[in-house]
């Protein structure tokens, strides 16, 4: 596969989370808010497991993808796994981690995507 957009690479990630049974899945435009990406990806799993399994979901997809994993902090057991991809930061939460946190309270500002209408 050859590298993706930008764009390409969020629908892709989002369709292999959502493979993975994730839940809460929502995607943020902050390219107006801030230069450190352009989309967060905030996403809930179920435990530590299903944290775990998201992630190398994620990693799958940007490999195939052409593109490269800057960073991963966290871990499933640790309830908030942040992967950085660039343009894309992937935030992968358990429930309390996502509710004590709210990136999307944080991030309010920023446009709500449907990843899948992206071109």
């Amino acid at each position: 596969m050859s590298e993706l957009t930008t764009n390409q690479l969020v629908k892709e990630i989002c369709k292999a989370l959502d493979e993975k049974k994730a839940e809460d899945m929502l995607v943020l435009d902050i390219r107006e808010l801030s230069a450190i990406a352009d989309y967060f990806a905030i996403v809930t799993g179920q435990n530590a497991r299903h944290l775990d399994a998201l992630v190398e979901a994620v990693e799958e997809v940007v490999e195939k993808s052409g593109w490269t994993i800057r960073q991963i902090e966290g871990t499933g057991k640790n309830g908030w796994v942040l992967i950085d991809c660039r343009d894309i930061v992937i935030h992968l939460f358990d429930n309390s981690n996502r509710t004590f946190y709210d990136l999307a309270r944080i991030w309010k500002d920023a446009k709500h995507v449907d990843p899948m209408e992206l071109e």
